[in-house]
């Protein structure tokens, strides 16, 4: 059987790849999403400065939604990360799946990302 820990292992396995060769700047970050069950959050971050330059979640109150583990609730963080962004003058951006698969909440945050005037 595999177990929750066995799948976040591999995902984290999966991330560790990808990040070395992905990387984001001052002049173009790297968008970061996180997804949890209950949760979905994406952060902006210069990996050169080490520094976050925008974040938005589920877990936001300005956000305002009942479930954060759904696909709407990943649309408003999406759209929400896109319009903080552009407010501090990104507009493109590197996309960091975090590990998991291009589907699902991970797709829409995206999609609703670039919808909104990101782009990757």
């Amino acid at each position: 059987m595999i177990t929750k820990a066995d799948k976040n292992k591999a995902r984290k396995k999966r991330h560790a790849r990808v990040r070395r060769n992905l990387f984001g700047t001052a002049e173009r970050p790297r968008l970061n999403v996180f997804r949890s069950s209950k949760h979905i959050y994406a952060q902006l971050i210069d990996d050169i400065n080490g520094v976050t330059l925008a974040a938005a979640s589920t877990a936001d109150k300005d956000l305002n939604v009942e479930n954060g583990g759904n696909v709407e609730a990943a649309v408003k963080v999406g759209e929400s990360i896109a319009k903080r962004a552009v407010e501090k003058g990104y507009e493109a951006v590197v996309f960091d799946r975090g590990g998991y698969l291009y589907h699902g909440r991970v797709k829409a945050l995206a999609d609703a990302a670039r919808e909104a005037g990101l782009k990757f």
